[in-house]
């Protein structure tokens, strides 16, 4: 079959307002007053992005499992203890720092964004049994009664709901580019924020389909090897695979990118992430959602971002840049990061949510003199 290429007006994505990356933020700078889909409609082609190097692929493969069992040995012999007391002096824990979040948020409204895998889930060896507990969706859904609540993942937005299944949230699948609002009334919705869709990378749908399913027939000789369609982007899990079979998978997935090169590669937590060169991320799914609620040009909202992988780097800048947010990485292991919290596990997570709702009840309770 000829493979098709999709061309995509040459147009300028507004950047995010710059500001001092210290917390607290200081409020952000006025965006243009432009309506919020004509603006986000001008995501562009990435022309200047290249394909990654196979050089050191096998290496970053193996940085992407933060259970290696080198990694895994080194810490139980407490090698890098000195390195993660280092870390958390600079990325704190969540729960410790809790007074100091809430601080904060005085006098603005929390929005809340949160990644799934790895954060409201456990990583497990087959990501179609990503299942969420019980008790973590209770946690969700209370949260959702006291903040306007946003699931962004990489995975498809559908699959994402499927496992989620509160339809009070927002979801932003595909690393953003498939964006809908809640299916249920929700007292945090504004008039222009219901039912919002949007999906700037609708053009490449029959190419990610296309990569996808030759992924699927070339990877077959690869034992463990899983080729996931993410709608936006096709996803090749590898954390199943025998490490001495990771070179011949990145050549493969590097083969098949040479013959489509209107799209890119990026990598997540043992696994390759093939998606359109559109200049759109988490990160600018995380503007549009705060835009599309009416709060983009607010002094008085505190975006709330926890996430675990590498894609999640992406709304972690733009808090910083915007100089309006607080960032928080899920990880046991100390990582380069610009989120300023973190949090070790689901686990913990599920208890930091519990504590936010409890805090804003016991707030609302609180008698105004």
């Amino acid at each position: 079959m000829t493979k098709q290429s999709v061309v995509v007006p040459e147009v300028a994505v507004p950047m995010p307002p710059n500001s001092a990356p210290l917390l607290p933020y200081p409020p952000p700078r006025a965006a243009p007053g432009v309506a919020v889909r004509k603006k986000y409609l001008q995501a562009q082609l990435d022309l200047g992005a290249g394909l990654p190097l196979i050089n050191g692929w096998v290496e970053s493969m193996r940085a992407s499992s933060p259970t290696h069992a080198k990694a895994a040995a080194a810490l139980a012999a407490g090698a890098v203890d000195d390195e993660r007391a280092a870390w958390m002096v600079r990325h704190p824990s969540a729960l410790s720092k809790f007074e100091q979040i809430v601080a904060a948020s005085k006098g603005k409204k929390i929005v809340m964004f949160l990644d799934y895998d790895g954060t409201l889930s456990p990583i497990v060896d087959d990501p179609d049994s990503a299942f969420m507990s019980d008790t973590m969706r209770r946690a969700v859904r209370s949260v959702a009664k006291h903040f306007p609540t946003a699931i962004v993942s990489g995975r498809c937005r559908d699959k994402v709901f499927e496992f989620v299944k509160l339809a009070e949230l927002y979801y932003a699948g595909s690393h953003g580019m498939d964006i809908k609002g809640p299916a249920k009334a929700s007292r945090h919705n504004k008039a222009k924020a219901k039912g919002v869709l949007f999906q700037p990378a609708s053009e490449f749908l029959p190419m990610i389909e296309q990569v996808h399913d030759s992924l699927i027939e070339k990877t077959k000789c690869i034992p463990g090897a899983k080729v996931e369609n993410n709608k936006f982007c096709v996803s090749v899990h590898f954390r199943c695979v025998d490490e001495k079979s990771w070179n011949t998978l990145a050549e493969i997935v590097k083969a098949e990118l040479k013959e489509y090169p209107k799209l890119k590669l990026t990598q997540g937590r043992m696994v390759f992430e093939i998606r359109p060169t559109i200049k759109w991320d988490k990160g600018k799914a995380l503007e549009f959602l705060l835009e599309s609620l009416g709060f983009a040009d607010c002094t008085n909202v505190l975006p709330v971002y926890i996430g675990d992988d590498r894609t999640d780097e992406d709304a972690f800048k733009v808090l910083r840049k915007r100089g309006q947010g607080i960032g928080i990485l899920v990880s046991k292991y100390p990582k380069d990061t610009n989120a300023s919290y973190s949090l070790q596990e689901p686990a913990e997570v599920m208890d930091f949510l519990l504590r936010l709702v409890e805090w804003e009840r016991l707030s609302r309770a609180r008698p105004k003199w």
